[in-house]
């Protein structure tokens, strides 16, 4: 026989009907054991190694993946504890449905927007805070593919798993202003994807992209007003690493008496440079984040953080793309966050609580 053996030859084969043997693929109690174990054989002896399960996926209409966009690279998403959470609570929902997940790469190293276009997709999640001039966002809406988008684009007839992250900033800035602290400063996630990196001006602050930093920006606004903000390139150890040694290599004067990193991992990295600079945390300075991320490698210091709920977030996007393929309408979801007092937070130095936030 030459090509790809085929279900009807191996049909053939066994004595049953092309019917018969695709059941017996698929585990169907409607077959008897021995026709399974003649058709299993049959295929064997042919070297047929089962159903095509794209054919199959066309003939149900459906391909049995959801796509998750991540933020920048893939590598990414491997590196952040929070997106690793993210994703397990996507993948946990996703294996109970015996669904896959299919990752693409967010604005650097993406597909394009025509390989989109032809990806078999059954649904999409943004799970990280997507764009709504997205050409990957417009390319699927066009194609008729349901999107779940976790914390933004806000659009009509996607469906939004949000969390209240403006409150819960403020909440940790009253924290710092009840301890005492006046002269603050934020380190930022990226505003755009364009590896602009440095103190954020009135312009560049109108033209951020995603509403997670806009919302952690106003909840520092909500409290202590206009701060200075240094965006970091990327969300990493080592960008948080840079941003504190710009923030805190400086005279005593000028430096911070707390820094407002927008997640746990830029936190680290501004704790690394406060050790550096032989700063004592958080004695010199105080250092506060955004996650609840389980960052191990900082021992016994307990980062003073917001918590996000970062799985039953992933776990909400993925029942909401469930429930679109089902051709359910499921509503937006606003999740909570709460604050966490640890061991990098306390009163300002001497004389470091006057006020000072201007650049």
């Amino acid at each position: 026989m030459s090509g790809r053996p085929t279900l009807a030859a191996v049909a053939a084969r066994a004595g049953v009907s092309p019917s018969t043997a695709s059941l017996a693929f698929s585990g169907s109690p409607r077959v008897t054991p021995g026709t399974r174990d003649r058709v299993l054989a049959a295929a064997a002896a042919l070297g047929y190694a089962g159903p095509d399960p794209l054919a199959a996926s066309l003939r149900r209409g459906r391909s049995g993946v959801i796509g998750a966009v991540v933020g920048e690279r893939l590598l990414y998403a491997f590196r952040d504890p929070v997106a690793i959470q993210l994703l397990d609570g996507i993948t946990e929902v996703l294996g109970a449905h015996d669904v896959g997940l299919l990752l693409l790469a967010g604005d650097t190293g993406r597909p394009s927007t025509e390989q989109i276009a032809r990806i078999p997709l059954d649904a999409a999640i943004f799970a990280t805070c997507g764009l709504e001039d997205d050409p990957a966002l417009e390319a699927l809406r066009a194609r008729g593919v349901p999107v779940v988008a976790v914390e933004g684009p806000v659009l009509t007839g996607v469906t939004l798993i949000d969390i209240d992250d403006r409150r819960g900033v403020a909440d940790l800035c009253r924290h710092l202003h009840d301890l005492g602290h006046r002269r603050v400063e934020t380190v930022a996630m990226p505003l755009r994807l364009d590896g602009t990196r440095g103190p954020v001006d009135a312009a560049r602050r109108a033209r951020a992209h995603y509403r997670d930093v806009r919302h952690r920006m106003e909840g520092v606004e909500d409290v202590f007003g206009t701060v200075p903000v240094f965006e970091a390139a990327s969300n990493s150890v080592a960008e948080g690493a840079g941003a504190g040694r710009a923030l805190l290599d400086v005279p005593e004067a000028r430096r911070p008496t707390a820094v407002i990193a927008q997640s746990d991992v830029l936190a680290a990295g501004v704790l690394q440079a406060a050790a550096e600079l032989s700063l004592d945390v958080p004695g010199d300075v105080s250092v506060v984040g955004f996650d609840g991320a389980e960052l191990h490698w900082l021992g016994d210091t307990r980062l003073t953080t917001v918590v996000q709920p970062t799985e039953e977030k992933g776990r909400a996007a993925a029942q909401a793309a469930m429930d679109l393929v089902a051709g359910e309408h499921p509503a937006d979801v606003l999740l909570p966050v709460s604050l966490r007092i640890g061991t990098t937070s306390g009163p300002p130095p001497p004389g470091g609580g006057v006020p000072g936030n201007a650049p």
